[in-house]
């Protein structure tokens, strides 16, 4: 072999250890993009299997890598139906468009929903498909904010004019029906009585609606939480005996006192209790529980035994004229969210059909730091 021969031989070698080590270092810096994007990236075959996944995507899907590797993607979600269905319909415009963009609505095992930004490329390489998941929870929830600010200040002018037109026809009624009271007869008592305790109750629907038409100076102190929940029982007890109802009360000892308004919390509390006690008929036990948590939270729960509700009448809790009873108005519970929003803390309601609803009120300590 001449010397051009092997000067020729050895510069191909180079040239393709070269290449080879660019090659590696190409790819090296590719993984690590992928490994560390903000941004969910999840590459897929045709069988629909994960072939690889991200940090951020195995942390949005709340699994690790290890079990996501190799899983069929409708399997990650074979528990909830309603999220296996949003997959679905996104991979059958995939297949069919070959490149799509939608949102999706997620329930985790915990029950809290979230909200992405999903967009597919298919065959992004042969045989593999590649999505890019983007988590916009805050920002759905902002615009949600924004949508119940807007519908909250609607509801607030029509209920500043409703309550005004309807107030100055109640206060005649009421004073000619004070007048009246001496000259009933006995066999028209229950007329009376019956005429007041509705005009009581539009009297009770006005008010709510006041509190939505305008907002009341609130008046933030520190006290605490166990007196306000144990003047609440003594006020509803005589309601409870009527329903059959008990009470059992679970007061965490030294809870710390809490920055809020006394009589809008009270207001809060005798709504959700009063409607579980109308929502026993049969009777039965509400369990009422204050806690401190980890987050420096106190925690309220107040649990029914009554028919519970399903999930869609669940969603819609707190809604404008929304209510699972009879005669209610649905102001009460939204007066009572509105409230707990005030208190920078928010309302959770669990319920099962047959085993009854739980409201779990959180409010959060050293809110006079937060309030200006």
């Amino acid at each position: 072999m001449n010397q051009k021969v092997v000067l020729h031989l050895a510069q191909d070698h180079d040239k393709n250890y070269i290449n080879k080590r660019e090659l590696q270092e190409s790819e090296r810096k590719y993984s690590r993009i992928f490994e560390l994007s903000m941004d969910g990236l999840i590459l897929w075959n045709d069988d629909y299997r994960i072939v690889d996944i991200n940090s951020m995507a195995s942390k949005m899907l709340g699994m690790t890598k290890d079990k996501l590797m190799g899983h069929a993607i409708l399997d990650l979600f074979e528990s909830h139906r309603e999220n296996q269905q949003e997959i679905i319909r996104h991979i059958e415009q995939v297949i069919h468009c070959g490149d799509f963009v939608s949102s999706i609505k997620i329930e985790t095992k915990d029950g809290i929903e979230k909200y992405f930004d999903v967009s597919t490329k298919r065959g992004m390489v042969d045989g593999i498909n590649f999505t890019i998941i983007k988590d916009v929870t805050e920002a759905a929830k902002m615009q949600e904010q924004l949508r119940n600010s807007d519908r909250l200040n609607v509801i607030g002018e029509l209920a500043a004019g409703i309550a005004h037109e309807i107030r100055n026809p109640m206060t005649a009624l009421k004073g000619f029906i004070q007048l009246l009271e001496g000259s009933i007869k006995s066999e028209h008592a229950m007329y009376y009585e019956v005429i007041t305790s509705e005009l009581a109750r539009i009297d009770s629907i006005i008010n709510e609606f006041l509190i939505l038409s305008k907002p009341k100076v609130i008046r933030f102190q520190e006290i605490n939480v166990n007196q306000i929940m144990k003047e609440t029982l003594d006020l509803l007890s005589a309601q409870a005996v009527l329903y059959n109802v008990q009470f059992t009360a679970n007061y965490e000892s030294h809870l710390p006192y809490l920055y809020c308004e006394p009589n809008q919390l009270k207001k809060v509390f005798i709504n959700i209790i009063k409607n579980a006690i109308e929502g026993m008929p049969e009777g039965g036990e509400i369990t009422i529980t204050l806690k401190k948590d980890e987050k420096n939270q106190i925690i309220i729960s107040i649990q029914d035994e009554g028919i519970g509700m399903p999930k869609d009448k669940l969603k819609k809790l707190g809604e404008p004229f929304y209510t699972t009873k009879e005669r209610g108005t649905g102001l009460g519970l939204m007066v009572s969210f509105k409230i707990i929003d005030e208190h920078k803390g928010n309302i959770k309601v669990e319920s099962e059909e047959g085993k009854g609803t739980t409201f779990h009120l959180t409010l959060p300590l050293g809110l006079d730091r937060l309030i200006v």
